[in-house]
């Protein structure tokens, strides 16, 4: 038997609404209604590319030059996206996750993120995805540090939704931007949100280009996309206080990623008071999801 790139393809449904996730990484690899895809995606035989789906623990985003302090210790991760020099997304990518509860309607799959190279923790996480007849889908997150040692410890989603970017309406509701240099996206300042990335009042994306982490809203926020096909609303509850936004360079998709951190958050700057630190045996949980109509 062929083993799929993502290992085992976990589907679920409820009405209109059809979901799939994969044993690795526990990806968000499929959401259909009346099964048209809403994502934009990769095909079952092949591997992931661009984050696509992809769930970022212990950390969103970029850590500068990949290393950080905490309690007193210095960390080197290893680099993972070269052009920049940044440890990106976190260490889930490629590992194999365990089924843990699977209905029709839900999915519940767990990994642990043990000890390895510039992580010193042992970090269970339990992601479950679960449909709604009315609401589409929901994403619940539940994290414990499992180990002897306190840990910093950052959540991030990365699904993408396919758009024609020419056309499509964006609205969210994000008062702040993070501004990044230019040429690694790291973090420089929390400012109030510029003209060009304010899309509170709902525009059209045009020609704007966006690869920008999103701050400002107490408490849960929201972020709609309007197509010509139809409506995506993605949602994230009040402990996820930011949120990135990235136009893929096809201007055919766009990456609305909730975070409960923004960039190199595990290191000082405008960042880091995001980063949850979790003590041996302390959980944390947050949930978001996608309504479509």
């Amino acid at each position: 038997m062929t083993t799929l790139p993502t290992g085992l393809q976990y589907s679920i449904a409820a009405g209109r609404f059809g979901a799939v996730v994969t044993e690795v990484g526990a990806t968000l690899r499929s959401l259909t209604i009346d099964g048209d895809e809403v994502l934009s995606t990769f095909a079952e035989d092949q591997a992931p590319f661009g984050s696509r789906g992809r769930q970022l623990v212990p950390w969103p985003n970029r850590i500068r030059d990949g290393r950080y302090s905490f309690d007193g210790v210095d960390y080197q991760l290893p680099i993972t996206e070269v052009p920049r020099n940044t440890a990106l997304h976190g260490l889930g990518d490629g590992v194999g996750w365990r089924l843990v509860k699977r209905s029709d309607d839900e999915v519940v799959l767990a990994g642990v993120i043990f000890a390895q190279a510039g992580w010193n923790a042992v970090l269970e996480v339990e992601i479950g995805h679960r449909l709604d007849r009315e609401d589409g889908l929901i994403v619940t997150v539940t994290t414990t540090n499992i180990g002897g040692t306190r840990a910093p410890y950052g959540y991030g989603a990365h699904p993408y939704v396919k758009a024609d970017l020419a056309t499509a309406k964006l609205t969210h509701t994000f008062s702040r931007e993070l501004i990044v240099d230019p040429v690694r996206l790291l973090p420089i300042e929390l400012a109030p949100v510029s003209e060009r990335c304010d899309f509170r009042g709902g525009r059209v994306i045009g020609d704007t280009e966006l690869d920008t982490a999103f701050a400002g809203v107490e408490g849960a926020w929201s972020v709609k996309l309007e197509t010509a096909d139809r409506t995506v609303e993605f949602w994230a509850d009040g402990t996820q206080d930011w949120g990135q936004i990235y136009t893929d360079p096809s201007r055919q998709a766009i990456a609305i990623e909730p975070m409960t951190c923004g960039p190199d958050a595990f290191n000082e700057g405008p960042t880091h008071d995001g980063v949850i630190v979790l003590e041996p045996g302390e959980t944390t949980s947050c949930s978001w999801g996608i309504i479509v109509g």
